[in-house]
């Protein structure tokens, strides 16, 4: 009996680091997803940024192109 005894602390510490193992790899599973996601956005950002910056240069352009007294609201 006093092998069961020496083995319950260390099957207890056994369980335990297994549940941490599996606990390790859902983790390192969902952050996997998260960086993906956080790249799929940056790159939406980018995009949405490069976007506005064409749609200003295309809005001062037409602003360029109109009469000096339609722009000075007189």
């Amino acid at each position: 009996m006093p092998l069961m005894s020496e083995n319950n602390p260390l099957d207890s510490v056994l369980e335990r680091v297994e549940r941490l193992l599996v606990r390790y790899e859902e983790l390192k599973r969902t952050n996997d997803l998260l960086v993906g996601q956080v790249e799929t956005l940056t790159q939406e950002r980018d995009s949405l940024k490069s976007r506005l910056q064409a749609a200003r240069s295309r809005i001062d352009g037409l602003l360029d192109r109109l009469p000096l007294d339609i722009k000075d609201g007189a």
